[in-house]
């Protein structure tokens, strides 16, 4: 991170200083010298932190978590609404059996069910956590492999029946 006058300076933005207005790309292509020249020093970026989680660091360096109360209505609604995302498409088939008696396929029967599962099982495991660093372990956990967790992550695929 580069500073001027104590102030972070955004590469690829222009910026004035001391009268003279230098182009969005001056940081990149200026040199060592030519940035020390006009006061500009660089500095570590802070540390970085999951804003869905946390507000920042405290002075000491300590993560400031949200309030995990909020959060988990958060994240409820948001499983909730990703579970109706999926279902929404094939919504029209209930309706039509409803209506005139076609059988929805039996697959999608079934894949319904199962997002359905899928989805009462994440809302329960948010609402079991006690505090916002295991909420966000929970939903960010990344798996050996690289990956988010399975648990949050996972939903049920629908099969190409219709």
């Amino acid at each position: 991170m580069y500073l001027l006058d104590g102030k972070p300076l955004a590469l690829d933005r222009a910026f004035t200083h001391g009268g003279i207005s230098y182009p969005a790309n001056w940081l990149r292509l200026s040199s060592p010298a030519e940035k020390a020249a006009i006061g500009i020093t660089e500095a570590p970026n802070p540390p970085s932190y999951d804003q869905r989680f946390y507000w920042g660091y405290t002075a000491s360096g300590t993560l400031i978590p949200k309030d995990h109360d909020t959060l988990v209505t958060l994240w409820v609604d948001t499983t909730n609404r990703a579970a109706n995302s999926l279902l929404s498409p094939t919504d029209w088939m209930v309706v039509r059996q409803i209506d005139n008696g076609t059988p929805v396929p039996s697959g999608t029967t079934a894949w319904r069910q199962e997002v359905r599962n899928a989805c009462e099982a994440k809302v329960t495991s948010l609402m079991l956590t006690s505090d916002t660093p295991q909420l966000a372990e929970y939903v960010t956990y990344a798996s050996p492999s690289g990956g988010a967790s399975t648990d949050y992550s996972y939903w049920p695929t629908q099969s190409d029946e219709v």
